[in-house]
């Protein structure tokens, strides 16, 4: 059998070694300190040492163990980081697919329903109950309401007496607003130029918005269309609104609210989350 050589013996055998002869070193002392010596009066110094000794010697041979010559505290943010952008790359791909696909549909349906008068009458039946479920685009006067993290301060620290939580937009900030624009009477909705439907949840990662799949970071926009007067005035009356303008006045947090004449509010174009479907001869 040919002998390794120094210059063939891999990183692996040497890691053992270490190991082995680490572990031959450690016993062998903790052994003769464990024997009391005829010269010295034995005290409890002389069995704790040993003892916490091989203790550290055992954590270290495991530590050298597991980690077989790579670091045990490897940073992986930079792989999440990369991991996150191509599934949110790869969500986007579907979506667009989705709606490509969903238009094809639509096109197809159309065209049947000039030969077919069951197809032509459902058609008149959907087309009337589109612009209620929010599948058709709006515009009319209106307001946009913006919300935004806190930016940071000069030293890019906290502002005094602030937390984390103090300086970023929640879930329920969001959810505030949009509870208090419905209460006001607002036709139609869009969140970040995502029309909101009845099936829609405003949900925060983090500091991001999660919506119909997608993730958006502040500023928070919001747009709404109806009696300006009217949403305002359900605006000051909310009792969320009003908790989130106190910490917009405390920690600067963003906090705008414009009236315009003219607010457009798309199409809803998403997954529509159908739960079940049924065929009809």
């Amino acid at each position: 059998m040919a002998q390794d050589t120094p210059g063939r013996t891999t990183r692996g055998v040497e890691r053992t070694r270490q190991v082995q002869v680490g572990w031959g070193t450690v016993l062998r002392r903790a052994l003769v300190a464990l024997l009391p010596s005829r010269r010295s009066r034995v005290t409890g110094w002389s069995y704790v040492v040993p003892v916490v000794l091989l203790l550290a010697g055992m954590l270290f041979s495991t530590s050298a163990g597991t980690a077989r010559g790579t670091e045990l505290r490897n940073d992986r943010r930079v792989e999440l980081r990369g991991l996150i952008g191509e599934r949110k790359d790869e969500v986007a791909a579907l979506s667009d697919r989705r709606s490509r696909l969903r238009q094809g549909v639509e096109n197809e349906t159309r065209h049947l329903a000039k030969s077919d008068s069951r197809v032509s009458d459902e058609q008149r039946r959907a087309d009337r109950l589109r612009a209620a479920a929010g599948l058709t685009g709006l515009r009319g006067p209106g307001l946009t309401v913006r919300m935004d993290d806190a930016p940071a301060g000069p030293d890019g620290g906290l502002p005094h007496g602030a937390t984390v939580d103090d300086v970023v937009v929640h879930q329920q900030d969001v959810q505030a607003v949009v509870n208090a624009l419905w209460a006001g009477g607002a036709e139609a909705m869009s969140i970040m130029g995502v029309r909101v439907i009845s099936t829609s949840a405003v949900l925060c990662v983090g500091n991001t918005l999660l919506l119909h799949d997608r993730v958006y970071s502040p500023a928070f926009v919001i747009a709404a269309i109806g009696d300006p007067q009217r949403m305002q005035a359900a605006l000051d009356r909310s009792q969320g609104v009003r908790l989130y303008r106190a910490a917009a006045s405390d920690f600067g947090l963003g906090y705008d609210v414009s009236v315009k004449d003219d607010v457009r509010v798309p199409a809803f174009d998403r997954a529509e989350g159908m739960s079940h479907a049924q065929a009809t001869r």
